[in-house]
Parts: C-alpha cells; sequence; structure tokens
C-alpha cells in the first residue's frame, strides 16, 4: 500500500464551506499554519515551564486555539468543534456524535489533571491517542493531538525538550507505526480498557531519537 493510499484524512459528514483554494494553495498555506503552530506550541511550553509559573492544565481552549492555527484559511470556522458526524479514512474508529464532544474533550482534560504523577510519556500519549479517537475537529486533528501531546509531555518533564526533529516532526515524516498505536488503543478502548502502551513506545523511540541528534550535534558526530 503507498503513503497516499495509507494516509489517514477526516470524512465530515457536515462541514462549514471550505474556501476555494488550488492544491499548491492548500500545500503553502499548511506549510506556513505548522510553522506558526510550531511557534505557538513552544510560546505555551515555555509559559508552563516558566519559574513561578502556576500549575500546568490541559484546557479545551488550548486545543482548540492549536487547531485554529493549524486550519486557519482552510476552513470557514478553523478552531470550532465539529457539528456534524465524522469518518477516518483507512480506519475501523467511529468517533463519537458531535453532541458528545466538548464532554469528551473535558474528560480528557480532566484524565491529564487527574493522573499527573503518571509518567510523561504516558500522559503525552493518552492525548495523542485520545483526542484522535475523539476528533472533535473538522480538520487538522492529528497536527492539533500532536501538538497538544508534546505540549503535554514538556509541562510534565518541566521544561522545553532540546533537540531537533521534535516528535512531533518525527511522526508527521513516517506516520504508519503512529496509526498502528492509534489503531491497538482504540481496539483496547472497545474492551473497555485503557492501554496506550504502543504509543507509549513510539514516543520513547522518537524521544531518544530528538536527544541522541542533539547529542550528536553537540560531539560533532553529525553535521548541523
Amino acid at each position: 500500500m503507498s503513503a497516499d493510499e495509507s494516509e489517514r484524512t477526516s470524512r465530515p459528514g457536515k462541514t462549514p464551506e471550505v474556501p476555494k483554494l488550488t492544491d499548491d494553495e492548500v500545500a503553502l498555506r499548511e506549510a506556513e499554519n505548522g510553522l506558526r503552530q510550531f511557534d505557538r506550541l513552544v510560546a505555551l511550553i515555555e509559559g508552563a515551564v516558566a519559574p513561578g509559573a502556576p500549575a500546568f492544565r490541559l484546557r479545551p481552549s488550548t486545543l482548540t486555539e492549536l487547531n485554529r492555527i493549524a486550519v486557519e484559511g482552510l476552513l470557514v470556522a478553523p478552531g470550532s468543534f465539529r457539528h456534524g458526524p465524522i469518518g477516518i479514512t483507512n480506519s475501523l474508529h467511529h468517533p463519537p456524535p458531535p453532541e458528545d464532544v466538548p464532554a469528551e474533550i473535558d474528560g480528557m482534560c480532566d484524565y491529564v489533571h487527574d493522573h499527573w504523577d503518571a509518567s510523561p510519556v504516558h500522559l503525552s500519549s493518552y492525548v495523542m491517542w485520545r483526542l484522535n479517537w475523539i476528533h472533535p475537529f473538522n480538520d487538522g486533528n492529528g497536527r492539533t493531538s500532536r501538538a497538544a501531546s508534546y505540549l503535554v509531555l514538556c509541562a510534565r518533564l518541566g521544561l522545553r525538550l532540546p533537540g531537533t526533529g521534535t516528535i512531533p516532526e518525527r511522526i508527521a515524516a513516517d506516520k504508519q507505526p503512529y496509526y498502528l498505536a492509534l489503531d491497538a488503543a482504540d481496539a483496547a478502548w472497545r474492551d473497555g480498557r485503557v492501554d496506550v502502551s504502543s504509543m507509549e513506545h513510539l514516543v520513547s523511540a522518537f524521544l531518544a531519537a530528538q536527544l541522541v541528534e542533539l547529542h550528536q550535534l553537540a560531539t560533532g558526530t553529525k553535521a548541523p
């Protein structure tokens, strides 16, 4: 199966009218939005880990802001929760109905708060999976989940992770293992269990790769 055939995209059942853009304009807008979202993510991380900062709490408003930046100029109502059903191509998962989205988002944020003593990798992995499971937006759910997951990871660690090739970037470069980890967590949830161990392995591996690359740059074993 080719990369294009395995790619997962949202299939909104009801969505605001999309602005008329060419494929090249869409690609350019997505790239620009990606840079803006990363800048905002860095600012959120630095605010969360700054000396004297209040205790971090993941909030729905943070998620809607990250999504708004990701899809601005591509949807009429960027950052808004969907108002209709949605499907996911190449996935067996059926996201919850739109009327359940706000409560599901609140529940995810509460889980992070209530389990703050859990490992940073677990909380990051949970957010990565659960936000995809809810699929609260008409588009940009994956980009938003990866950014939110990284925010939670850094906030729980109490630092902005150093290194280039961040975890979200590494996942975006090769999504198939990420999709498999989402599928494994979805299957566990259908059995009534929270099990994000596959996602934890993925996040851990990419975290190690990010830090190894930093070490290589520091020791001169990798060209900058």
